[in-house]
């Protein structure tokens, strides 16, 4: 027995050594790769200026602090400079750790590994991008020594959404790695194990803790004195939280977006994209994305859990011009602008009321504005309400409707037309997120992204073609040549512009004081800001809170919500109104005719904007309502009351 045994270790030991000769002998005939074009990208803006270099900040070796140094391999590899990739004996105690506590918590990862990862392959946690990941760092002990390898890694490495060691230390300390002390280095060399959590601006409390574990490894293998220890982890260290990247703090959620968009290019090779040293021209308008990041820090409340996103695109060609998708990169990374699906609330509306104009309604087409419970078979029922219960327990029209943002007129108007109608629009659109077909549907129930709104609201904004927002114009490679340009022609044209300039000139009705009656515009205490006309509309819902809105020039959307769908308190996040009005004004501040003309077959009428009949001397208040030639009022307004009352079972409360 106990030869079998020797036989079986001698075979395994054998095949193990003929694995890693094998694993190595391919390693060596491979190209080398030059580390530091290594995914490395130019990103540029829409006027062709350099925006964001991965390598601008690349700092030698030699120039970083030892003490950024010898944190980084005490905590990450103690015996970095005794293994050739892979360190198999801290590989063996975390596999029987794992196995001990049932979990596949520990890792152990070499600097080689992770900086394989960091540069070459995709975050999967997929066997196979574990071999892919062992084959890319045995080539990097191949062909580079241990102090390039130590190099690259730390000038790729993530340090809580900054990238790269000089980066780090400007954006956390403000000066170069090279003048990093003790404190800083053991605070910056923790980050990288969780940077979402050991970031010391977004959870100071882990961070220093993680702090003491570096100081601790530091002080076990020699490379400080306990008296070091101690005075470091006493060491009140003040953060600056920002990079210097022209003013834009918000720039990197940008680029995040850029790249996710470059992987899914499926006409240019991956084998292209890994090698990197490509430059891509981006949708990026600095003003746009400047005027944004402006009117948000005045707002903000960053010490608050309660998030913001925001984006702008250009409706003639879906461009984005700027984003915003958090708070606070070096806190969370993730994207809500283009990740997130949250209810959006009442500026669903507008799809709803555009079908509505393609269904036979007008902009004057009544119904009654009373408190309602809406029966259906199975004795099911639904009583939604207007927010505040302000009713006009009487006939308003869609101007109003949309002006007051009336939720029985939604409802109505979308059980008169059926539920598919919404969705069918929806889709037309560009909204691929489920939408169900029920009652609330028109009050914006389902969860649809940022990115799907602003895309729908680009086709209101540019006379009804369909577009899809993206990020990147053209790409070049390293020696000049386009491998890859957005196509802009051949854009579809799917609704009536006819009917999107009537749906416009209705979403100005929002802040417009012909509408002070029994309630009031929802976006009325914009008006003093306003001095360009704009299409606009808010949404609420317990969780969250919307504003977006356009004209020629530009579309712009921005929500307010918490991550974990928490509540929001009805004075919480208000301020999303004044980051929308302050951002377009300043965006806009030196263009013209930003607003659309009065195509050939649409008139205006002047109606009571409430009741929608023909103004009279005697009505207080008129206003220009547009139609359709042949389908605007005469005496009086299309009022589909009575037939709906009809074919519904109402019942007034």
């Amino acid at each position: 027995m106990k030869r079998k045994i020797i036989n079986l270790i001698i075979i395994l030991l054998s095949s193990f050594f003929i694995f890693n000769i094998g694993l190595y002998l391919y390693c060596y005939i491979t190209p080398k790769v030059p580390l530091k074009k290594v995914k490395s990208y130019y990103l540029y803006n829409n006027e062709g200026n350099l925006i964001f270099n991965d390598n601008k900040n690349w700092i030698e070796l030699e120039d970083i602090s030892r003490y950024l140094i010898d944190a980084t391999i005490d905590i990450e590899d103690k015996n970095f400079y005794n293994h050739m990739g892979f360190d198999y004996l801290r590989i063996l105690k975390a596999a029987i750790n794992n196995i001990r506590n049932k979990s596949l918590s520990e890792g152990a990862s070499t600097i080689s590994q992770q900086y394989a990862r960091n540069l070459f392959l995709n975050y999967e946690k997929t066997w196979s991008r574990k071999i892919d990941e062992a084959l890319m760092a045995a080539e990097l002990e191949t062909h580079y020594s241990k102090n390039e390898i130590l190099e690259g890694y730390l000038n790729t490495i993530n340090y809580g959404g900054v990238y790269g060691i000089e980066n780090a230390s400007w954006y956390y300390f403000g000066h170069s790695a090279s003048s990093l002390n003790l404190a800083e280095s053991s605070m910056l060399a923790g980050i990288p194990q969780s940077p979402s959590n050991y970031s010391p601006i977004s959870n100071l409390t882990l961070a220093k803790k993680r702090q003491e574990v570096v100081l601790k490894s530091m002080y076990k293998n020699n490379d400080i004195t306990l008296d070091e220890l101690n005075t470091s982890l006493k060491e009140n260290l003040s953060y600056i939280g920002k990079l210097n990247q022209g003013n834009l703090n918000n720039v990197l959620y940008f680029r995040d977006a850029v790249i996710e968009e470059l992987n899914h290019i499926n006409s240019i090779p991956k084998s292209v994209i890994d090698t990197g040293g490509l430059k891509i021209y981006t949708t990026l308008d600095e003003k746009a994305q400047k005027s944004l990041e402006d009117s948000a820090n005045d707002y903000l409340d960053i010490s608050s859990d309660l998030e913001f996103a925001g984006m702008m695109v250009n409706p003639v060609d879906g461009g984005v011009l700027a984003m915003i998708g958090g708070k606070n990169y070096s806190i969370s990374q993730y994207n809500r602008a283009i990740k997130a699906k949250r209810q959006v609330g009442s500026i669903m509306k507008p799809l709803l009321y555009y079908s509505a104009l393609e269904n036979g309604f007008t902009s004057a087409s009544t119904f009654t504005s009373e408190k309602t419970t809406f029966n259906f078979s199975n004795n099911k029922s639904y009583t939604p309400s207007n927010y505040n219960n302000k009713y006009a327990n009487g006939s308003i029209t869609m101007g109003a409707a949309i002006a007051y943002s009336d939720n029985i007129y939604a409802v109505k108007t979308n059980l008169f037309m059926g539920e598919s109608n919404l969705i069918n629009i929806g889709k037309r659109l560009g909204i691929n997120s489920k939408l169900s077909p029920n009652p609330s549907l028109a009050l914006g129930t389902s969860e649809i992204s940022m990115k799907e709104m602003i895309d729908a609201y680009s086709s209101f904004a540019n006379d009804g073609y369909k577009i899809n927002s993206h990020f990147i114009d053209k790409i070049e490679d390293s020696n000049g040549n386009i491998i890859y340009e957005y196509n802009k022609i051949n854009i579809d044209s799917i609704l009536n512009p006819n009917l999107t300039f009537i749906l416009s000139e209705m979403l100005t009705y929002t802040y417009d004081t012909s509408f002070i009656d029994y309630n009031y515009p929802t976006l009325i205490s914009l008006l003093p800001k306003i001095s360009n006309k704009y299409a606009l509309k808010s949404g609420t819902t317990d969780t969250d809170k919307w504003i977006i809105g356009y004209n020629k020039n530009a579309v712009l959307a921005l929500w307010n919500g918490y991550d974990d769908n928490k509540k929001i308190d009805s004075l919480e996040g208000n301020y999303q109104k004044d980051i929308w009005i302050d951002t377009m004004e300043k965006y806009l501040d030196d263009k013209d005719n930003s607003w659309y003309d009065i195509p050939k077959n649409v008139v205006g009428v002047l109606l009571n904007p409430i009741n929608g009949n023909v103004a009279t001397k005697e009505d207080k208040k008129s206003k220009i309502f547009y139609f359709l030639k042949g389908t605007e009022p005469s005496i009086n307004n299309n009022d589909f009351e009575a037939v709906f009352k009809e074919e519904n079972n109402i019942i007034k409360e």
